[in-house]
C-alpha cells in the first residue's frame, strides 16, 4: 500500500543532534515540512555519500522551512561515534534518529526484516504530517538530495496554489499546469 497521503507513524526515539542526545517524537515534527531519510547503517559506503549530499542541501531546505531527519536502525550512540570519526558525517546539522527496535522503519514500510536494516527510503511530509513524496531505493542505489529539494519545492508550490500542478522535472520559477477540460489532449 502506498504511503502517499497517509500520516507519518507515531514515534518517540533518541537522536544525536548538534553534539547532544535528544528525544524526538512524531508530534515534534508536525507544524513544519519534514524529510525523513532512511538509510541502512552507519559506517557503510553509500550512506555517508547520501548524508553528506543532504547536509550540503540543508541550508536551502531550512530556508524553505523544511526539517530533515535521518534514520537508521543503529542507536544514537553509534550515530555520535560515526559523527565523531567521519569527515562526511561531521557536516550533518540535522538530527540523526536511532531506531534500534525498527519501529519507525517498519512504520514507514522500509524495513528489510531478515537484515534488520532500512531500505533507502525518503519521505516528505507536510506540516500536518501527511506524506506527500515517497521514494524507496534498493541498497546499492544512492539518492540525490538536490532532487529532493526540487520535489519539496514542487510539493510546497502545489500546497499553496490550489488547482495547479507541477509537470515533470519542474523547477522553481517554471510554468505549472492548471488541469481543465480545455487542456485535455493539448500537452
Amino acid at each position: 500500500m502506498s504511503k502517499i497521503n497517509t500520516v507519518i507513524p507515531e514515534f518517540s526515539a533518541q537522536a544525536f543532534h548538534n553534539g547532544e542526545f535528544k528525544t524526538i517524537t512524531s508530534d515534534d515534527v508536525k507544524g513544519k515540512w519534514s524529510i525523513f531519510m532512511f538509510y541502512p547503517a552507519d559506517f557503510t559506503f553509500v550512506c555517508p555519500t547520501e548524508l553528506e549530499d543532504m547536509a550540503n542541501q540543508y541550508d536551502e531546505l531550512q530556508k524553505m522551512g523544511v526539517d530533515v531527519y535521518s534514520v537508521s536502525t543503529d542507536t544514537h550512540f553509534v550515530h555520535k561515534a560515526w559523527h565523531d570519526t567521519s569527515e562526511s558525517i561531521k557536516k550533518i546539522r540535522f538530527p540523526m534518529i536511532g531506531d534500534p527496535t525498527g519501529a519507525i522503519t517498519r512504520g514507514f514500510d522500509v524495513m528489510i526484516e531478515e537484515e534488520a536494516l532500512a531500505l533507502r527510503g525518503t519521505f516528505l511530509a507536510d506540516p500536518e504530517g501527511i506524506i506527500k513524496v515517497a521514494e524507496v531505493h534498493d541498497l546499492g542505489i544512492g539518492r540525490s538530495a538536490k532532487d529532493m529539494v526540487r520535489k519539496a519545492k514542487a510539493a510546497q508550490y502545489v500546497a499553496s496554489h490550489d488547482g495547479e500542478v507541477c509537470p515533470a522535472a519542474w523547477e522553481e520559477g517554471q510554468e505549472t499546469l492548471t488541469p481543465s477540460l480545455d487542456l485535455v489532449g493539448k500537452i
